[in-house]
């Protein structure tokens, strides 16, 4: 995208990598290293040929990138299961990845945040093209950005995320709490970027608005207006927004270079509460399982609400890349990706093939500039669904 974000949204290149070239299946087996599946966390059912290619795929990156560890899970009804955890989930004792373990999912956040206001549509609360500041006080312009221009990044409001003062305070102190309040005052101390809804640009501003006027219209918090609302119908018990740093039991800690030296960290306990509605939730890889059909299909969702989130717009960024209401659609995949320091996630469906695919990396140290859960989802499905491709990061330095 350009600039570093803590918790980005989608970078790309205009072409895709090709899979990676095969690699000798007993190495993989041979133990529980980086590059190696762990013991006791792998389920697959995909023809062996496949399974060869796949293994071979992401320990080849694993190995090039040097990442710690990866939960992912492949169901494609018809071919196949392939869920694998490989590397390990605490360097310092290391303790294998395993496909239980909690992890924070970043930008994935908004695919729920959104969902939540676009209940509320459903009820009659809030409608798509209803003006911020009929909720939000103080918001840029607010009267003339409507909530549908928000949930699809077309508001043209400032990213509070893209502040360097701000980003500087965010390295020194990650443990400190922010409201969300006092992250939308960042951003509206810059002037709009452009008109509303005169173009795509991703901006984290837009979804804590949106978490902003679901407390509002609801009466509840946000992390228990989506717990009662859209995790529990879905049975979703390992989803949650913390109000604070702690990570529940059992999890994989997190590794990041987003420090003031740009040393890497353990980013497991910092507080995230700067990401909130836009990048906040903890969940884990069965949950994300269960999640990606739903958002897709629209389940909590009626026909015509769904519809409107579904009508996506390019993005200006690759062909084949368009953005709805809170969701992505990358070459016929539907769902988004996350990254926040210490951990980068892609929760997606593909309708074509009633595909499912979760990837959770726990780091997001960039390899050549580039996120490593891009180069894992595109090196998966340039070999499953070489017609339907998750894009290639683009190389992009931090700043």
């Amino acid at each position: 995208m350009g600039r570093y974000r803590p918790f980005r949204g989608p970078r790309f290149r205009r072409t895709a990598v090709p899979a990676a070239v095969a690699l000798l299946l007993a190495a993989l087996c041979a133990g529980t290293g980086p590059d190696r599946p762990a013991a006791g966390s792998v389920r697959e059912n995909f023809d062996p040929a496949t399974v060869q290619q796949l293994d071979a795929a992401i320990a080849k990156i694993m190995k090039q990138t040097g990442m710690p560890g990866l939960d992912i899970g492949l169901w494609m009804p018809g071919r196949g299961v392939y869920e694998k955890s490989f590397g390990v989930a605490d360097r310092q004792t290391g303790a294998p990845m395993k496909s239980d373990l909690y992890s924070r999912i970043g930008s994935v956040t908004k695919t729920f945040t959104v969902t939540g206001v676009l209940q509320l549509v459903d009820q009659g609360k809030a409608g798509l093209d209803d003006p911020i500041s009929r909720y939000v006080s103080g918001v840029p312009g607010g009267d003339a950005v409507t909530l549908r221009q928000l949930a699809d990044m077309r508001s043209g409001l400032f990213d509070y995320t893209a502040d360097e003062k701000w980003l500087a305070g965010v390295r020194a102190d990650p443990h400190r709490a922010y409201t969300p309040r006092r992250l939308v005052d960042v951003a509206f101390r810059h002037p709009p970027n452009f008109e509303p809804g005169a173009k795509w640009d991703y901006s984290n501003t837009n979804t804590v608005l949106l978490g902003m006027l679901i407390e509002k219209v609801s009466g509840q918090s946000l992390g228990d207006y989506l717990r009662e609302h859209v995790f529990a119908p879905l049975e979703l018990n390992d989803t949650s927004l913390p109000g604070d740093g702690a990570m529940p039991d059992p999890h994989a800690h997190g590794y990041t270079d987003f420090t003031p030296k740009g040393t890497v960290a353990d980013a497991t306990n910092w507080n995230p509460s700067w990401a909130w509605a836009a990048g906040g939730i903890v969940s884990d890889l069965d949950d994300l399982h269960t999640w990606a059909p739903a958002l897709a299909d629209g389940r909590l969702l009626t026909k015509k609400t769904q519809a409107e989130r579904l009508r996506t717009l390019p993005i200006g960024v690759i062909p084949g890349a368009s953005y709805g209401l809170g969701i992505l659609d990358f070459n016929g995949w539907l769902g988004h990706n996350g990254e926040l320091p210490g951990y980068e996630t892609i929760a997606a469906q593909l309708p074509a093939e009633k595909a499912t695919l979760v990837v959770l990396v726990n780091s997001d140290i960039d390899y050549q500039g580039k996120n490593l859960s891009g180069l894992i989802g595109n090196a998966v499905t340039s070999i499953v669904t070489p017609d339907h491709l998750w894009p290639a990061p683009v190389g992009t330095a931090k700043k």
